[in-house]
């Protein structure tokens, strides 16, 4: 039995989906907060529950707090869990700079929560969805594993940063395997509203303005979530077959950069509308570029991205109109 948290959002509610695709029984835990609309985690728990209906595998998903010591040590001994994903988490790097505490709360003690449940109850394969915001200031192009981190430039790239050092933490102590996946600017269907690609889309249908910080040349590695899944259930693969405890970190990205500005353009081409742009200052915590070297992740567990953003943000908007049709 598998543990996915966050499974009602974004990443986690397709992961839970093509797991039960995979033959897999799964237990999701989310919190359903009001980060975004939780109504939108609701619709995305109901596709999940139609996707175990139709593959004929179990899937429960509990509404609860990963810092709530009791509930985690329930759900993974009454479930006899043997893998957790632990994907749940305050997102952002602006929310984070507003909300330093909770997110301390939520990726710090949360992650810590879920890992000392873990050894409390002898799980010993995790899988922590980390992010390509640890990379901070780092001004080595692309982004390596190898690289310092010791850089962060938000209270979000902290808190991943120390959920990596605690995962290692109870490697050592515990010897449980870790796969840390490092999650390069993901995009697709389900997206979160407050996320650049979604958030552009809704304005320019609209016909309201986007604001743009600073000059619109920062650079970002976007990633198609199928590629993402994929690289989470090849990373689990890896965990499964391997002899002894082990402790990776891997980029998962699409090993390409866009700037915001054509990325606008690429939306504009295949929306066929043209977006009003409003340029404001830089905001805070915002790095000028991401770019994930995969060369380790392709070498060790088989990740290769199939979605350049040219064939990704069609298959975005496609979703996006069907959606508006469906309000």
């Amino acid at each position: 039995m598998i543990l996915v948290t966050g499974a009602a959002g974004f990443i986690g509610s397709h992961l839970s989906e093509n797991l039960l695709r995979y033959g897999h029984d799964v237990i999701g835990l989310d919190n359903f907060n009001d980060f975004y609309n939780p109504a939108l985690k609701r619709q995305n728990l109901a596709s999940i529950q139609e996707t175990a209906k139709k593959e004929g595998k179990f899937f429960q998903c509990y509404s609860g707090d990963i810092c709530d010591e009791d509930m985690v040590n329930t759900l993974l001994a009454e479930h006899k869990i043997q893998t957790i994903i632990h994907l749940a988490a305050m997102a952002g790097v602006r929310p984070s700079i507003q909300k330093p505490l909770l997110y301390e709360r939520v990726n710090g003690l949360g992650t810590l929560t879920i890992l000392e449940c873990a050894q409390k109850n002898n799980v010993k394969k995790i899988i922590f969805g980390s992010s390509s915001s640890v990379y901070g200031l780092n001004k080595k192009i692309p982004f390596s594993e190898k690289d310092p981190v010791n850089l962060p430039y938000s209270p979000y790239a902290s808190t991943k940063r120390a959920g990596e050092l605690a995962c290692f933490t109870y490697h050592q102590l515990y010897q449980i395997s870790f796969a840390v996946l490092r999650f390069f600017t993901v995009y697709g269907p389900r997206q979160r509203p407050d996320l650049a690609i979604r958030k552009f889309t809704e304005l320019i249908f609209k016909n309201k303005p986007i604001c743009i910080y600073g000059d619109g040349h920062y650079q970002r590695d976007f990633t198609y979530i199928d590629d993402i899944i994929d690289g989470i259930i090849k990373s689990m693969t890896w965990l499964n077959q391997a002899d002894k405890p082990q402790y990776e970190i891997f980029n998962l990205g699409e090993s390409a950069t866009t700037s915001v500005n054509n990325l606008i353009k690429l939306l504009e081409k295949h929306i066929g509308q043209k977006a009003i742009k409003e340029y404001k200052l830089k905001e805070p915590g915002d790095v000028p570029q991401t770019y994930a070297n995969i060369t380790k992740a392709k070498t060790m567990i088989g990740y290769k991205p199939k979605t350049p953003l040219e064939k990704g943000i069609p298959l975005f908007i496609e979703w996006y109109r069907d959606h508006l049709k469906k309000e």
